[in-house]
């Protein structure tokens, strides 16, 4: 499906669901054998199985949904309170884009603020233990912190 360009199957995951039920999976084989090599039976289970997987997949999404609601809902009360428009729009960000990477230029660059300004604000989630701090060759990088969601619902 991946060579044909379905790219959400990238997200998809149907090993967990195989190894739940292995024996349903021979039978699916079994069937086949049994019935001249008919593969109507390994497909149905196959198509079950991917049918499965999205539901699966879709759960996941609407959790993470939901717990991106609840973040932005939190900082929009104030939660923790003391952070500036800026900070809230790298924190909603952050916490969306998990993998994402914030420099002093690219927060000035995106909130149109000088350096030292942008500087201020990352150190200051760092300080607050929602952004970790890396090396990016000669410049200093932030990452959201493993934890950043249940950090800002306060869990």
């Amino acid at each position: 499906m991946l060579n044909q360009d379905y790219w959400l199957t990238e997200f998809i995951s149907i090993s967990r669901i195989l190894k739940n039920a292995p024996a349903r999976y021979g039978r699916s084989f079994l069937h086949v054998e049994q019935d001249e090599n008919d593969l109507t039976y390994f497909v149905m289970y196959q198509l079950d199985v991917l049918r499965r997987a999205i539901q699966d997949l879709h759960a996941y999404l609407d959790r993470k949904a939901a717990e991106t609601r609840e973040v932005q809902a939190s900082l929009a009360r104030g939660h923790k309170g003391g952070f500036n428009a800026r900070q809230i729009a790298l924190l909603t960000h952050a916490t969306g884009h998990p993998a994402a990477e914030y420099t002093v230029a690219s927060h000035a660059a995106n909130h149109q603020v000088v350096l030292q300004t942008a500087r201020t604000d990352l150190r200051e989630l760092e300080h607050r233990g929602l952004l970790d701090k890396v090396r990016r060759g000669r410049a200093d990088a932030w990452v959201p912190a493993g934890d950043l969601a249940s950090r800002l619902r306060g869990d």
